[in-house]
């Protein structure tokens, strides 16, 4: 007997997908404006659509909003030393890192994974010297990512005069899986998950549990065009405007009461 042909979805998808990489930004300094250079780019590159989602690399917000660090300016404690000197690490980092954390989950062969004060998991607490400038320069997270999404999708909506969403994504690294990939760790305009419960599969099937987290998605497909090493820290996807709405990126963080490996 033939199989039964599959009811119709009630998916929420793009029927296309375009990303381009946004050229030309430069380097950024603390106090740069960055909706204009942000902006300014994308008018000389792509241009902007009713519909269209920028995705912003961490490394740019924190560095227009001042989130530097001289490491020449920092004491480390007495167990910052110990735990570097044991590993090889510069101590002065380590001491950073120690103090964005709310949390720390693991400290073992040298690496240190910690929980931020945004309630993000990931090493080092998101303290990173890479894209820096200068020798003993790190840089630390926003504040505020959720904020610094907003900021950056409403001053980008009122120049270009469209419907905009903004994901500010960061390199972070995964339980039970090598190599590191982008998520989301600001959102604005975007909806963070999609949830299916409740709808059906093209087999007729209730949908009970699934829920994507689509913000994530998106700052890791942005990433195959931004890489890492060609100062390209901007992406701009057309063709999910479906996924415009209101989210945060705190909205992807699990609450301790479901969270099984706490």
């Amino acid at each position: 007997m033939s199989e039964a042909a599959p009811a119709p979805s009630s998916t929420v998808a793009p029927a296309d997908l375009q990303i381009w990489a946004v050229r030309g930004i430069g380097e950024v300094r603390p106090g740069d404006d960055l909706v204009a250079c942000v902006g300014d780019a994308l008018a000389r590159g792509p241009g902007v659509r009713d519909g269209d989602i920028v995705v912003v690399t961490q490394k740019i917000v924190s560095k227009a909003e001042g989130r530097l660090c001289d490491l020449a300016t920092v004491e480390p404690s007495a167990f910052a030393r110990a735990w570097a000197a044991a590993y090889g690490k510069d101590p002065r980092h380590v001491e950073v890192v120690l103090r964005e954390a709310r949390r720390i989950v693991r400290m073992e062969r040298g690496v240190l994974i910690a929980e931020t004060r945004h309630g993000f998991v990931c090493a080092n607490a998101g303290v990173d010297a890479s894209n820096v400038p200068g020798d003993d320069v790190v840089c630390l997270l926003p504040v505020d990512p959720d904020a610094s999404a907003e900021r950056l999708r409403a001053g980008l909506a009122a120049r270009f005069d469209a419907r905009l969403g903004v994901v500010i994504s960061d390199t972070f690294g995964r339980p039970w899986r090598n190599g590191q990939t982008n998520i989301a760790i600001g959102v604005a305009g975007v909806r963070a998950l999609l949830g299916y419960q409740g709808q059906r599969d093209p087999y007729g099937r209730e949908l009970r549990v699934t829920e994507i987290a689509v913000a994530d998605e998106l700052a890791a497909a942005a990433e195959l065009v931004m890489a890492k090493t060609i100062g390209v820290p901007v992406a701009l996807l057309r063709g999910v405007a479906a996924l415009l709405g209101t989210g945060t990126a705190q909205d992807l963080v699990r609450a301790p009461e479901h969270d099984f490996f706490r």
